[in-house]
């Protein structure tokens, strides 16, 4: 690192999403939003694991809107659903959708959260970084075709992964329980984050 931090660093979410929008407010932490371009690649099962994947889409997400940024903590994350090894992001389309939610009903599937902070120095170049994930499982009960095709035509589920939302949303309806954080189902693991945030940049910690 050949640069200095300045004070009062700026810190940008590289994400669209208004859920991880709405949840890092609620921790009042002052941030921009600025979203990624990056282009997703499709998961390469034979040799990288479920957790690194959304990892390595969090970082790239980061490292994206980290450039020309001077003095920036960057948060880059993406959130998937895992059934039986299969990695389920946004659907592409109403049938597509369908058959994420049939896949799901009646199953237990673990929802992945990763994370990737990027911290720019005083010349725009990364000062530091880290990559973490937060693994919660959610278990659906049976659904009937006519519910899944009912919230399909809604519209809701093409912007989440795994084709539903538990908050909010009438997807909540499917699930039975959940083990684990809820906020990473939403789309943001506010805990680990801040356990996080603790250890790699304390200074930057929002306050009640």
């Amino acid at each position: 690192m050949t640069g200095q931090y300045l004070s009062n660093p700026q810190i940008i979410l590289a994400s669209s999403s208004p859920r991880r929008k709405n949840l890092l407010n609620q921790i009042n932490l002052k941030f921009t939003t600025k979203p990624s371009r990056f282009d997703e690649p499709e998961p390469d099962y034979s040799s990288e694991k479920p957790e690194d994947y959304a990892e390595g889409l969090a970082y790239q997400k980061a490292l994206m809107v980290s450039r020309g940024k001077k003095s920036t903590l960057v948060i880059g994350s993406d959130t998937i659903v895992v059934i039986n090894d299969e990695i389920l992001n946004k659907p592409q389309s109403e049938e597509d959708a369908v058959a994420m939610l049939k896949k799901l009903s009646g199953k237990t599937h673990r929802v992945i959260t990763a994370v990737a902070l990027i911290l720019t120095d005083s010349l725009g170049e990364i000062g530091s970084e880290t990559r973490f994930h937060e693994v919660t499982e959610v278990t659906f009960s049976r659904m009937t075709d006519r519910d899944i095709r009912d919230y399909t035509a809604t519209g809701s589920p093409l912007d989440k992964a795994g084709a539903y939302g538990i908050q909010d949303d009438w997807g909540s309806i499917f699930v039975e329980k959940i083990n684990g954080d809820y906020y990473n189902v939403v789309g943001f693991p506010l805990n680990r984050f801040y356990r996080e945030l603790m250890n790699f940049s304390p200074g930057y910690l929002p306050r009640p």
